[in-house]
């Protein structure tokens, strides 16, 4: 196998023959360089690049591919390349981009069938180049010398996977290599998310993103996402700004294809609206809270082993909203912090007070609910929401603790939800809701998404696969509960009349 410099300089002889720098002879940028040195380093059969769209993926893997075809660098008879992608007409993207790198010669022949196909031989071939769809079967009985699933992210997941298996095994007749190039899917259960998360000895991995939870148009952080672009490789820096723009003011899923498509995050790109945005929210963060006057709402969230568990207290006549997080102690909020992806994040809440842990490798419900009533004792309790798929768990602990406040079981369903979620909305717009500065509740609300279904109704969901919304689902069904409260009309009693 040849070494990594060597592929470096045939892929820079190479003449580009479209876009703005057609005529020019191919230069990598660094990020391109760094992956064909750690792909092709020894050790490692496999590689991953995951970077924003247009960042040059395509071709970077036609150039691989041509120039191993022409045996420049591994020169082993009857070479096979195949490169993959999701449907027959993407992968004409990359066989076109090979076609322009050749030229016209004529010790090349071009077949156009349900494969498209270039042949070359030099007297020790025939090497074939191969862009085919990703159906499973296209590629069964090959023996690939390099395989390059392009845009693997994008597959259908059972057929996907079915043509993964069959390039990746198709390579060890030859010793040969594998490259998934990408950009980056929307949700971590994804088999290329998979890839860059846990990769398998000898898989060389290299992820551009920016990281989560900033402006779409930070450009320090697009940057990171698109590393070509001072290069002149993908979109220019101001077309990335103006596209930033346009995405947030429509927002919705057009804000999360931008994020998902140019900061390569692991956004889901389905119908999706933000539950609150920040620009509403950040008014409802004051730094003197309103009294606790009145009755208290509790809205209630209790998660899983992995997930958080999560409390509300509001109090509809002043407005004052308050939030804690529960985490079992196992494993460390830092181990959690880095696992989810947010860092500190979670040693920072619980620094500030917001975020406690609790039990071991699951909360206790009646520990956590005996907590939730302490942080409100002496208060009158309006009542309590809770979803009521955990109706038995609730019902259970607050039996075991005697409290005796009315308890109200919610769904996050298109029904119960839509209307918690509108009335929640709605509270935030009018500056009903006086909050703390709270990281914990800002870092929720971040991740709340709502899916939208045909007639319009929202239901609360996450905005990426490791978001913790559990204290934003938790506010929603206070906040909610307590507006239909407020706006209860007084009954007037009626004055005694004596006969």
């Amino acid at each position: 196998m040849a070494e990594a410099g060597a592929i470096i300089d045939a892929v820079q002889r190479l003449t580009i023959s479209q876009g703005k720098l057609a005529g020019e002879q191919m230069r990598l940028a660094g990020f391109q360089r760094d992956f064909i040195e750690g792909a092709f380093s020894e050790g490692n059969n496999l590689a991953c690049l995951s970077v924003g769209r247009g960042a040059g993926k395509t071709a970077l893997s036609a150039s691989l591919g041509v120039t191993h075809l022409l045996g420049e660098w591994d020169p082993q008879p009857q070479r096979e390349i195949v490169v993959a992608a999701r449907t027959r007409d993407q992968a004409a993207t990359c066989f076109n981009f090979a076609r322009s790198f050749l030229g016209e010669r004529d010790d090349v022949k071009v077949r156009r069938g349900a494969a498209l196909e270039l042949e070359y031989d030099d007297g020790s071939g025939p090497h074939l180049f191969k862009a085919v769809a990703s159906t499973g079967k296209a590629v069964l009985g090959g023996a690939a010398t390099l395989a390059i699933l392009d845009e693997r992210a994008a597959w259908m997941q059972s057929r996907g996977d079915e043509m993964e298996a069959a390039l990746l095994t198709s390579l060890g007749k030859r010793d040969g290599r594998g490259l998934l190039i990408s950009t980056s899917a929307p949700d971590d259960a994804n088999s290329f998310s998979r890839w860059l998360d846990t990769p398998p000895t000898g898989c060389y991995v290299q992820e551009h993103k920016a990281p989560p939870d900033l402006p779409a148009d930070d450009w320090p952080s697009l940057l990171l996402a698109n590393p070509g672009s001072p290069d002149g490789i993908g979109p220019s820096k101001a077309w990335l700004l103006r596209a930033a723009k346009q995405a947030m003011e429509r927002g919705g899923s057009a804000l999360a294809a931008f994020k998902n498509l140019h900061r390569n995050e692991r956004v889901n790109i389905e119908a999706r609206t933000v539950l609150i945005e920040l620009d509403a929210w950040q008014p409802c963060e004051v730094d003197a809270l309103p009294d606790r006057d009145g009755p208290v709402v509790i809205g209630l969230d209790l998660g899983g082993s992995a997930s958080m568990t999560a409390a509300a207290f509001f109090w509809p006549h002043t407005g004052r909203l308050e939030c804690l997080g529960w985490f079992p102690s196992s494993p460390s909020l830092a181990a959690r912090g880095l696992n989810d992806g947010v860092g500190k994040r979670y040693c920072e809440m619980a620094e500030r007070g917001e975020l406690r842990t609790l039990g071991d490798r699951t909360v206790s419900v009646e520990a956590w609910l005996s907590q939730v009533l302490a942080h409100v004792e002496g208060e009158a309790v309006h009542a309590i929401l809770a979803d009521r798929f955990k109706q038995s768990e609730v019902s259970e602990a607050l039996d075991a603790l005697h409290c005796r406040a009315p308890v109200i079981w919610r769904g996050f369903g298109w029904r119960d939800g839509a209307e918690d979620i509108e009335r929640f909305r709605r509270a935030v717009y009018d500056r009903r809701v006086a909050a703390p500065k709270s990281l914990l509740l800002r870092s929720a609300l971040s991740d709340a998404v709502c899916m939208t279904d045909p007639a319009g109704n929202p239901k609360l969901a996450k905005g990426r696969a490791l978001g913790r919304i559990d204290p934003a689902a938790a506010a929603v069904l206070a906040v909610a509960e307590g507006q239909r409260l407020i706006s209860r009309p007084t009954p007037k009693r009626r004055e005694a009349i004596w006969a």
